[in-house]
């Protein structure tokens, strides 16, 4: 059995879904598990209705939800021949789901509301490549996701539990491989014990594939994008960058860490521990051979791997009686950052004061301040950028900061990032 993944960009026009369905139909009498992400930019359509609905702008949050309905109508009827076909049903229940929460008065949490509105979007681009697999001769079953994986209602970052999740598994994905060769579920979401949707973190649809090669020994995973495969840097921002063949896990883990936009933090560890290996593909030509990524990888030949985080903020935290930053210091330190969700991406300490790099989130950073200003003296630099280098070399490094102020550097064998 193997696991494809495909994200929004695949499913963005209605040649592009057609383009999905050449590429399944590829792999004709092979087990396929088919996760599928939500259309387009549909993820971020449905974060601005739920804004609008948790600030009371009812009508809008409705026009706004309209207006996403209407757009997966017509991608629907453009790809369907039968007017009569059951999905619309099927959709028409989805949004009447959806109009009845923004019709409520906004009494749990905001996350909760995300978690409930947002999940539309898998749901809704699931169903339709559903049934144009099923006209198109792609026979296949159609699943809710939610009634298999179970987790916890830590929403926007909800945890699988991954006992209840395997007997799901067994019991209602299984069987279903027993009477076709394509499954398609959605990516990115779940359900509590209580049946409320949750998701699981921003691009939570690669983990959700490799979730289900995990739980399903499959034989490996292939997360299909509008790129050749991994590359050594973001092309937006790097010119001539160089495609990477095969790769590491841990590599790949390292490059996540550090802020490479390439596969989900969490994606990597189902996949290890049952030594699947992972492919990214090109879905505009599927005969690209694209990466490979895997414990047994030669990563010899691997070029300099180049990751920039921009929008940065260096903070500097200095006791105000002149103490020594001791570990109890940097141990309260830490708790603050976790309690307020503030993630470090680079840190130093010297004898009286705390250096870190974190991403530039105001509302953030003024809490911070908040607890820390009483026993410490805050200072801090706005729009900055990190960069770091894996496997780097010192022509290359002299290149990337020529002309550039540095506030901040650290370097080992492998890895050496800046503060500029």
């Amino acid at each position: 059995m193997k696991v494809f993944k495909f994200g929004g960009a695949s499913l963005a026009s209605i040649e592009r879904i057609q383009q999905v369905a050449s590429i399944v139909r590829s792999f004709a009498g092979e087990k396929i598990l088919i996760v599928i992400s939500a259309m387009g930019k549909t993820t971020n359509e449905l974060e601005k209705v739920v804004q609008h609905f948790y600030n009371g702008q009812k009508e809008t949050a409705l026009q706004l939800l309209q207006g996403i309905e209407a757009q997966h109508l017509q991608v629907a009827r453009q790809l369907l021949h039968n007017p009569d076909n059951p999905v619309y049903a099927q959709l028409q229940q989805f949004y009447t789901e959806a109009e009845w929460t923004v019709g409520e008065q906004p009494v749990q949490s905001f996350d909760y509301y995300y978690d409930q509105l947002v999940s539309l979007g898998e749901l809704l681009s699931t169903a339709i490549v559903s049934a144009y697999f099923n006209e198109a001769g792609l026979a296949n079953a159609w699943m809710d996701v939610r009634d298999v994986f179970r987790t916890d209602d830590n929403y926007r970052d909800a945890n699988i539990d991954w006992n209840v999740t395997q007997r799901n598994m067994t019991q209602k994905v299984v069987p279903l491989f027993n009477a076709l060769d394509l499954v398609i579920t959605q990516g990115f979401i779940g359900s509590t014990d209580e049946n409320e949707s949750v998701t699981l973190g921003r691009e939570g649809s690669d983990y959700s594939a490799a979730v289900f090669a995990n739980m399903l020994d499959a034989e490996s995973q292939t997360i299909w994008k509008d790129v050749e495969g991994l590359k050594n840097a973001d092309p937006k921002l790097f010119p001539n960058t160089v495609n990477i063949p095969e790769i590491t896990y841990s590599e790949v883990i390292e490059m996540a860490y550090y802020g490479a936009q390439v596969i989900h933090p969490k994606t990597i560890k189902p996949l290890q521990n049952k030594q699947i290996p992972l492919y990214v593909k090109c879905f505009l030509n599927k005969d690209l051979p694209g990466t490979r990524i895997s414990e047994t990888a030669d990563t010899a030949q691997l070029p300099p791997i180049i990751v920039l985080k921009q929008n940065q903020v260096l903070l500097s935290i200095t006791s105000r009686d002149f103490g020594f930053i001791t570990e109890k210091s940097i141990s309260n330190i830490y708790a603050i950052f976790h309690r307020l969700k503030i993630q470090i991406n680079l840190m130093q300490n010297a004898a009286i004061s705390f250096s870190c790099c974190i991403d530039h989130n105001a509302e953030k950073i003024e809490a911070l301040i908040k607890v820390l200003q009483d026993a410490f003296k805050i200072s801090y630099n706005e729009g900055l950028s990190l960069l770091t280098v894996r496997h780097y070399n010192q022509p290359l490094l002299d290149h990337l900061l020529q002309g550039k102020q540095q506030l901040l550097e650290q370097k080992s064998r492998h890895t050496v990032q800046v503060v500029y």
